[in-house]
């Protein structure tokens, strides 16, 4: 592919569904129980996150879209935390509440990037009085007239008991609807514009298909059958299939490169397929978009999210290995990548004006610290307020673009406050370093990396380099440094 990305900005989606909260139990495992054969995990950190139909809003949101959120939590702490996270991702969110059934929750016990067990909490909500579907309904209703898509995301948890009546308010309204079904009785969805099953699911339905052929009958079959536009069927290694009635299919091979987790791909999917759709694509363009940003979300860890950044590195792949500066929210996907696969984090910040063979010392020596090494670079307003009004004399853009061309360099970030703190907060380093005649209690940051386990670097600038002298000596003072 080498058109632009879609505008994304541009775009305004709706996600209904079941909602629900991922939460992740990590620690050691260094021996076996005396009580049973089982690993005892010593939990050392506690980590919850959006999923189900939040994580496919929280994908929305990553690219950039306007995003709307309608699920039903319980009156409860895990309800509270979801919440939290929807509103911190900017994403505008309805939740209707339950008194009787709580937030659903699934507790992973991690070990070694590994799950040791998981824990469901949950009870049905297509229980009658689970909550009030009139409320969800009129919601629902409500929010359609203020975006261009819908995604109904189906976990079989009974939030879309009445999904039929979704998808025909959606059809009289002329807007685009996506479903990522579940169970075996698709009828309910007939008449969406398009569903993404995978293929055991969507055998489940049409029955075995030994083969493209045979796939595609079936598939065509259905679709006449329940009046959709489209399927999109997603066959794991095989990549994805595109299947219109009288149109020929569309086979897309999978673009990963390594497959580490598999865990909200599906989410992934369907999020970047209705995004695209939303903001005017082709409905070809938009599933091929979509399997370029599932090859990038199973090389990460846990249900993840794909930047425009990210996107935009899979439609221009003679960049090679060249690393990239990157959005705050990419890099925090990229180092969760790194640290999945075992990789040393080493970080460091600056302004990086004029760069000289001082900083590029440094910056080796920093990155022999560890396995990459990320650059967190002053954005001009933080520049003049530590420099004054004629620095910098490079624009961000140009400082990290240069940064980025170093080989010891893996990836180059922005911020716009007075010091790195939050944002280093936010990466956890195994290793911070700063440059120059410091204690580690004057580094900005180091109590979060010690919090966390890391540990804080002190490396000696190499005399006779700096800016400074660098410009004096420039503008004709010749003097010592």
């Amino acid at each position: 592919m080498s058109q632009p990305l879609p505008d994304f900005a541009a775009a305004r989606v709706l996600v209904a569904g079941d909602v629900m909260l991922d939460r992740y139990w990590t620690g050691a495992t260094s021996r076996i129980s005396p009580e049973a054969p089982v690993p005892i995990v010593r939990v050392g950190r506690d980590r919850a996150q959006a999923g189900g139909a939040a994580n496919v809003a929280l994908n929305l949101a990553a690219l950039g879209v306007g995003t709307q959120l309608l699920g039903v939590i319980g009156r409860d702490e895990a309800g509270t935390q979801l919440r939290r996270r929807v509103s911190d991702a900017g994403i505008g969110a309805s939740f209707i509440e339950s008194a009787l059934h709580p937030t659903i929750t699934k507790l992973r016990v991690m070990s070694r990037n590994q799950q040791v067990i998981r824990l469901d909490f949950e009870e049905s909500l297509a229980d009658a009085g689970a909550f009030d579907r009139g409320a969800f309904a009129a919601a629902f209703a409500e929010r359609l007239q203020h975006v261009d898509a819908v995604i109904l995301s189906d976990y079989g948890k009974g939030t879309l008991s009445d999904v039929a009546a979704l998808i025909a308010i959606c059809r009289a309204a002329n807007k685009p609807v996506t479903v990522d079904p579940k169970g075996s009785d698709y009828a309910r969805y007939a008449g969406a514009t398009l569903l993404t099953p995978n293929l055991a699911e969507i055998e489940a339905v049409v029955g075995v298909c030994a083969d493209d052929e045979a796939l595609v009958a079936k598939a065509t079959q259905l679709m006449l059958k329940l009046d959709l536009q489209a399927l999109l069927v997603t066959r794991s290694e095989k990549g994805m299939s595109l299947l219109r009635p009288h149109r020929e299919p569309v086979h897309l091979p999978t673009v990963a490169r390594e497959v580490f987790d598999v865990t909200g791909a599906g989410d992934t999917v369907i999020a970047t397929l209705t995004a695209a759709i939303a903001a005017g694509a082709d409905l070809e363009v938009a599933v091929r978009l979509s399997n370029l940003a599932a090859g990038v979300t199973v090389g990460k860890l846990g249900a993840a999210t794909v930047s425009p950044e990210e996107l935009r590195a899979q439609l221009a792949p003679d960049r090679g290995s060249e690393p990239l500066s990157m959005s705050e929210s990419a890099l925090l996907a990229w180092a969760q990548q790194m640290r999945a696969r075992g990789q040393r984090i080493v970080m460091t910040n600056g302004c990086f004006d004029l760069l000289h063979v001082g900083h590029l010392r440094y910056l080796e020596a920093a990155r022999a610290l560890g396995d990459v090494l990320i650059v967190a670079v002053n954005s001009d307003a933080s520049v003049r307020k530590l420099k004054g009004p004629t620095r910098p004399l490079n624009a961000a853009a140009d400082r990290m673009r240069i940064l980025a061309g170093l080989k010891c360099v893996d990836a180059v970030v922005e911020f716009a406050e007075d010091t790195p703190a939050r944002l280093i907060a936010r990466v956890l380093p195994d290793v911070l370093v700063k440059g120059g005649d410091y204690t580690v209690d004057q580094v900005a940051g180091h109590e979060a990396v010690a919090a966390a386990g890391g540990r804080t670097v002190i490396l000696d600038f190499h005399q006779g380099y700096s800016t400074s002298s660098t410009i004096q000596r420039a503008i004709g003072d010749h003097r010592p440094p």
